[in-house]
């Protein structure tokens, strides 16, 4: 491990020191996801956490390097992040009073019933490697052009970086707007609110197919990539290295909501019989130009 982060930063010590420090704070936090999840039999122990550890991480490496101004800037936007996806999730229901309750995923249900995963160890082994482990890691990976950033803190800021951030505050708003529509469907549907004109289609087919939904089948999931891949310039403007060892946790982290979206578009298809027209009449991710 310690030759791999020497390959990583070059031998820088402080970054070699911080980088081991970040994967100290992501063991611990998997290992108490773990805990957690299999003693009160909830499994979205890592979810109440997915806003708040890219928070911890940057303030840890802002801490040791205060001076940087793009340190300063990527922190600024991933807590902007972390507010915002901590308050949809709060308002779904996610967080409780006390810390372990809360709403659980439901896919976690469906992915409990599954053959392979059945029975309380096979579920464990999937919860231990996956669901804690996996899901901290590649957290901390969509983090990591912090420490890109932090290796080269000599760079100044560019237009790259200027570009990242408009990016990254564009790509919130429309994660907000969606986010707002989704809940705001959903509050109809369940009856908590005055059914309205602009979701009758929705309502009608049982699923959300209007606003920025008739353009994406998740714009909110496509927003949410966007901002950890416009994340990754910051990195790659510091460097000067467009391509480097920071993007794995973009790529991981859009190969996961692929997994993640067809699981929930599988779920949904057998719900609901007009979703396959929707299928094919709406892309998954990215709108059509044309």
């Amino acid at each position: 491990m310690e030759n791999l982060l020497h390959d990583f930063f070059n031998g820088n010590s402080q970054i070699i020191n911080l980088a081991g420090n970040l994967a100290t704070v992501m063991l611990v936090t998997a290992l108490i996801c773990f805990v957690v999840s299999e003693i009160v039999r909830n499994y979205s122990q890592v979810d109440k956490l997915w806003s708040i550890m890219p928070v911890i991480y940057s303030i840890i490496v802002l801490y040791n390097f205060p001076d940087s101004p793009r340190i300063w800037i990527m922190t600024i936007l991933v807590a902007a992040w972390g507010l915002r996806l901590s308050l949809n999730f709060a308002r779904k229901g996610g967080y409780s009073r006390i810390p372990w309750r809360g709403e659980e995923d439901y896919r976690w249900e469906i992915m409990r019933r599954k053959p392979m995963l059945r029975g309380r160890i096979r579920f464990g082994i999937f919860n231990l490697l996956f669901i804690s482990l996996y899901q901290n890691i590649l957290i901390l990976l969509f983090s990591t052009p912090l420490l890109v950033a932090a290796r080269y803190t000599d760079t100044p800021l560019s237009a790259a970086d200027i570009i990242a951030a408009i990016l990254i505050i564009g790509a919130l708003i429309i994660e907000t707007t969606a986010d707002n529509q989704l809940f705001s469907f959903q509050q109809q549907k369940k009856g908590a609110a005055p059914h309205q004109d602009r979701f009758a289609r929705s309502l009608k087919n049982g699923f959300i197919s209007d606003g920025l939904f008739s353009k994406s089948r998740h714009p909110n999931f496509a927003a949410e990539q966007a901002v950890w891949v416009f994340f990754y310039i910051f990195g790659a403007s510091a460097s000067g290295e467009w391509l480097n060892w920071s993007a794995s946790g973009a790529i991981l982290l859009i190969l996961l909501f692929i997994g993640s979206s067809t699981l929930t578009e599988r779920i949904s298809s057998s719900k609901y019989p007009e979703y396959k027209e929707y299928q094919k009449r709406v892309p998954r991710f990215l709108p059509r130009l044309f």
